[in-house]
Parts: structure tokens; sequence; C-alpha cells
């Protein structure tokens, strides 16, 4: 999406604020405008011998409306102030929130090489600068514009040929401009791209806070965060001395104009060609005149700032879902079954690295299904397949022989529950944690989910009790209690599809049997797949199936699989010498 593109579709919503901000400006020119031709007007009614009787009453009828035009000033600057940073702040919110929206769109493929903080600083600092385009910038551009006409206008009614010569110092600055905007915009994107390295590395150095403290890595953190800091600092400073130069040069161009008409107007007024007043205002407007230049070039300053962060917002905007919506999405048949299928079914990162190959897979309705195998043979990827986090290359999955690309992914996802090894919880309650597997659960419902999950074991020992703050990721909590917050999640939200990813492997065997009980009453009439690292967990599934390397080897029962003497029956028999 191009920059001035994306400024028009979030700009619409606020044309009323915007055209309140330009009307009141331009109210705001006709007012400096209008100062030194009332200047101009008392000077020569004061010129004349002998003064006219009514010169008094001139006088007020001009400090009178001079005093207008001070008050008008007043409330045009509040009104134009306020119009704009309505405009602007509210863009701003609405990239946000278009930036945030269109990151949910993207599969967890687009994540995979991203750091947290890089997207973050696209989200908050990129789309700040927005409110600089929309509410300063781009107005005082068509403002200054249209004070630079009217100045000119004005200064050729007085002296067309003092005005001719006072335009000298005029291509001076446009050639500065020119270089000025080819060099300021890539250095202005070079240090919002800086600023985003910046809060990457905060965020993993404040995340990884315990990782750090426990390898005595402080100075290490220091270094690296230190380093990203001074870089900022250097790329900062690099733009604004960018920014500076043009200062000297158009204060150079603006005494060079100055010169030019305290030279050539004075050689005017004494031949005669030009009255004393004229020349006067001819002073006070000439100020007036190079001022919307300096401000172009300031306000040009701010459109190259705001376009580097156009660009990197743009670019988030620009990439494409490769888990799209379906045109005409199918809904869930009912009364559904709750059948998965596999069939075919290929997945690969890139062509070099196939992680599946023609997987073709069952798992009937209500009945569990395990996944077995070594390590990185892609069983979390295959299970990932289901709720679509990731398209399938080749081949299809069907839900109840519907292929899931055809059916709503909100509803799809909606219909499974996930219960991962490596928990997240918010920071909050714990009521707040669990009541995110479905938030419009009732009280009695989050109390029941909780008892089925055996959270209410370590919960009736908190004085807080299911309102204890748990900190951000549950940091407060040990790993078996924030899998058990996790599985009373699944229970609240009800889904009759279950994926259990390696839920047991992390926890010790206690745990481990508190939280089996609480699996086993959520698998209960559930179609269910199971991703199991201790085998000793998974002995009654109805079907297990064993990968290695990129496909299916090995599948059936435990006692089956034992007999077969096969990979299923070397994993479990290393597993129980260990045990």
């Amino acid at each position: 999406m191009k920059p001035f593109a994306l400024l028009s579709k979030l700009s619409k919503k606020y044309v009323r604020a915007l055209s309140l901000t330009i009307l009141t400006m331009l109210g705001l020119v006709g007012a400096q405008l209008l100062i030194p031709w009332l200047i101009r007007s008392l000077i020569n009614t004061l010129s004349l011998s002998p003064l006219p009787n009514d010169t008094m009453a001139f006088v007020t009828r001009l400090s009178l409306v001079a005093l207008a035009v001070f008050i008008a000033r007043g409330f045009m600057q509040y009104l134009r102030s306020y119009q704009a940073h309505i405009a602007g702040w509210g863009v701003v919110a609405d990239a946000r929130k278009l930036v945030y929206q269109h990151l949910q769109r993207l599969s967890l493929r687009y994540y995979e090489d991203k750091q947290t903080g890089q997207l973050m600083s696209r989200v908050i600092n990129d789309t700040e600068l927005f409110e600089q385009m929309i509410a300063h910038s781009l107005p005082e551009v068509i403002v200054n514009l249209i004070t630079l006409i009217g100045i000119t206008a004005i200064l050729v009614t007085m002296s067309p040929k003092l005005t001719l010569l006072s335009l000298i110092p005029i291509p001076i600055i446009i050639v500065t401009l020119i270089l000025y905007s080819k060099l300021v915009r890539p250095a202005f994107r070079y240090r919002q791209r800086e600023l985003g390295e910046l809060n990457a590395v905060l965020n993993d150095s404040i995340s990884g806070v315990r990782e750090i403290k426990a390898f005595a890595h402080e100075d290490m953190a220091m270094e690296k965060v230190g380093s990203k800091i001074e870089t900022y600092l250097n790329s900062n400073l690099r733009a604004l001395k960018l920014m500076a130069t043009f200062t000297p040069i158009y204060d150079f161009a603006a005494g060079l104009g100055q010169l030019v008409v305290i030279y050539f107007g004075s050689k005017l007024a004494m031949q005669g060609a030009l009255q004393i007043a004229d020349l006067v205002a001819f002073f006070l407007y000439l100020d007036s005149f190079y001022q919307p230049v300096r401000n172009l070039s300031n306000a040009w300053e701010g459109v190259q700032q705001s376009l580097a962060g156009f660009e990197r917002v743009a670019e988030i905007l620009d990439e494409t879902a490769d888990v799209p919506e379906p045109a005409e999405p199918k809904l869930l048949s009912q009364p559904n079954r709750w059948e998965i299928r596999f069939e075919n079914v290929t997945f690969f990162y890139n062509q070099d690295e196939i992680v599946l190959k023609d997987i073709n897979l069952d798992i009937p309705s209500g009945q569990t299904v395990a996944l077995v195998g070594p390590t990185g043979v892609g069983k979390s990827t295959l299970a990932s397949l289901i709720p679509r986090f990731y398209d399938v290359c080749e081949g299809r999955i069907t839900l109840d022989g519907v292929d899931i690309r055809e059916l709503d992914t909100k509803a799809l996802r909606s219909a499974i529950s996930i219960v991962l090894q490596d928990v997240f919880l918010f920071h909050g309650t714990i009521r707040e944690n669990i009541l995110f597997g479905n938030p419009d659960a009732s009280e009695q419902d989050m109390f029941e989910a909780a008892r089925i999950a055996n959270v209410d074991e370590f919960v009736s020992h908190m004085p807080e009790g299911y309102d204890t703050l748990i900190g951000e990721r549950g940091v407060k909590l040990s790993g078996g209690q924030k899998q058990r917050i996790s599985i009373a999640r699944a229970v609240l939200k009800n889904s009759p599809i279950l994926i259990l990813d390696e839920a047991t492997s992390a926890v010790d065997t206690e745990t481990e049997a508190l939280i089996q009980q609480a699996l086993n009453r959520l698998i209960a009439g559930r179609t269910t797949l199971i991703i199991a690292h201790r085998l000793s967990t998974i002995r009654n599934a109805d079907k297990i199936v064993v990968l290695e390397g990129n496909t299916i080897r090995e599948s059936g029962q435990h006692e089956e699989l034992l007999a077969e003497q096969g990979l299923y029956h070397k994993l479990y028999t290393v597993q129980q010498r260990f045990t």
C-alpha cells in the first residue's frame, strides 16, 4: 500500500475536523496578511499634511479592527490546534487498530522470524508519526503555499520590480529543499528501524530477566542494550544533523532578501517610485514572505519523517495472509460428527525442508489418537494444521468431509481446544485467565471448570483465591499450576475437538497425576489428538500413530505396536528403562 493511499484511507473519517483545521488556518493567514495592511493604511494617513479632521476616528476604527482580528486569531488558533489533534490522534488510533487487526490475520509462519519489540515499534512508534502528518505537516504545506501566493500578490501590487528582486534567494532555498528531502527521508527511516531494534532488545532483556540473572549476564545484557541505545542515538543525531543544515542556509537566504529590499527599496523610495508607507509594509510583509518558505521546509521535514513511518507500517499491511479466509465460507454442518481426516498431506516451510509428507490419518469422532515419535519429526506441526495455524502445502484436511480451508476460520477454531506444554498466561488474576476460555461463562461454570482441572486444589490455599494476581506469563505459579489453569480454560471453552501437545512432559510425578486426572475428565466424549512425550500416558488411546522422518511409520493400539517390535517398541522400552 502506498503511503498516501494509506493516509487517504485513514483520514476519511476525520474530514470535518481536517476541514475545520484548514479553514481556521486560512483565517489565520488572512489575519496575518491584514495587520501589515492596516499599518500601511495608518502610515499613509499620518503622512498626510495637513491631517484630516477625522484622523483620530480613523485611528480608532483601525485599532478596533486590529482588536477584532487579534480576538478572532486567538479563537482560530484554539480551534485549529484542537481540531488538528482530533484528526491526528484519531488517525493514529485507527492506524494502530488497523495494523493490529492485520497482524491477527497473518499466520504463525509470519511471526517465526520476527521480534516482538520490532512489531510493537511498528504499531506504536511508527503510527505515532501519522499525527505529525495529519495534524501539522500537510495542513502547514497547504496553508503556507496559500500564504506565499497571497503575500506575493500583495507585494506585486505595491512594487512589481522590488517583488521580483526579493525572489532572488528563493532558488537557493528550493535547491536546498530538494537535496534535503533526498537525504533526510532515508535518515529518518533508518532511525525508525533502529528504534524498533532497541525496542526488540529491551523486550527480550526484560522478558528474559530470570535467565540473565541466573547466568550472571547482567553486564553482557547491559552492553547489548547500551549498544542499541548508542546506535539509535547516533542515527537520531545523524537525521537531526541533516535537519539542522537547512536553518543557516534559510537564514542566509532570508538575510540576503532583506539586504536586497533595503538597498533597492531605499533607492526606489529616494527616486519617488515607492512610498515610504509601502516600503514599511513591504518590510513587514517580507518577513511573512520568507516565513512560509521556512515553514514549508519544516513541514516538508515533518512529511519526510512521517513517510518513513508510513512506509514501515505499509510493509506490514502489504503482508498477505497465507492462511486466507474462504470467499464464501461454509458453516459447520449440524449435527457434527467432529471426524478429522488427513488426506495425502504434505507440509514444508520451504521446498528444501519438508516437515510432513503424504500423511494419511483418520481421527474418528469421539476417539483419542496419540502422536509419538522422536523430537523434530513434525508432531506439533501436524497438530497445528488442524486449527489452520498453517495451511497444508499439498493434500487436504477435512472435518466431517469438508476441507477445513472452506470453513469459516473463526468457527473452526472455536470448535477446537488446545492445551500446550508451554502455557501462556496473561498478566491478571487466576479468574481472568480461566475465563479467557469463555469470557461469557458464569461464575458457577468457572468454578466447575477449575474443579475438573484440579485448579481448586492449589487456589484454596491462596489468600485472595481466584483473584490472586499471577504476574506476567504466570511467573508466580509453578509449571503444574499453570498447566492446570490451561486445562481449566479448555474445559470452560467446552469444544468438541481437543488437542493436547505434551501437556504433562515438564512436571513432577505427583503433579502429572493431578494433570492426567484432569485431562481424563476433559477428554471424555471429545475427538482428541494427543502429542505424547511420556508414552505411559497414552496406553489407553484408541490409536497410536508413530512418526519418523517426515511420515507415518506405524499405527495401532499400544499392545499391537509393542508386539510389532518396531520403533514404538524401541521408544517405549527406552523410557521404561529410565523410569
